[in-house]
């Protein structure tokens, strides 16, 4: 009887341990992502230039990713370069090879100006980010009460 209860149990145990065991291994290759960005101002000059500071904050690591940068100008006009002398052409596609980089847009009219910066990876995610500046005069007028 102790013999039979034995081998029973010993059976029990090895075909837990056999459905316990997979062969499919657990590979995440897509992780989410965000751009995030340090505050930017609100009013800008045509000719002037305003600093975008970016960084990539991605949930894991996977060595085949890539990321790629394009911009669209909603409003306005002006010009958006990357911190090494890339200037973006609307609705272009760009790769992206850090995680902290800088954006410089420089205003070239005296109109709202809007841009939407997309952060794309080659699995199809995107993420969007808007920025938009206001057009500053210059002029700081001041009444007087007389």
């Amino acid at each position: 009887m102790k013999k039979t209860l034995a081998y029973f149990l010993y059976t029990l145990l090895l075909g837990a341990i056999v459905c316990a065991c997979s062969d499919d291994l657990d590979i995440n290759q897509v992780y989410t992502f965000d751009l995030v960005c340090m505050p930017v101002q609100k009013k800008i000059v045509q000719g002037e230039t305003a600093e975008i500071r970016c960084q990539l904050v991605k949930e894991g690591n996977y060595d085949q990713a890539k990321f790629f940068i394009r911009m669209f100008q909603t409003d306005g006009k002006g010009e958006l370069r990357m911190d090494d002398g890339t200037v973006f052409l609307p609705n272009d596609l760009y790769p992206l090879d850090r995680t902290t980089f800088r954006l410089y847009y420089t205003s070239h009219s005296t109109d709202q100006q809007v841009i939407d910066v997309y952060i794309e990876d080659n699995f199809g995610q995107v993420v969007q980010k808007n920025f938009s500046w206001q057009n500053d005069s210059g002029d700081s007028e001041e009444q007087e009460d007389e």
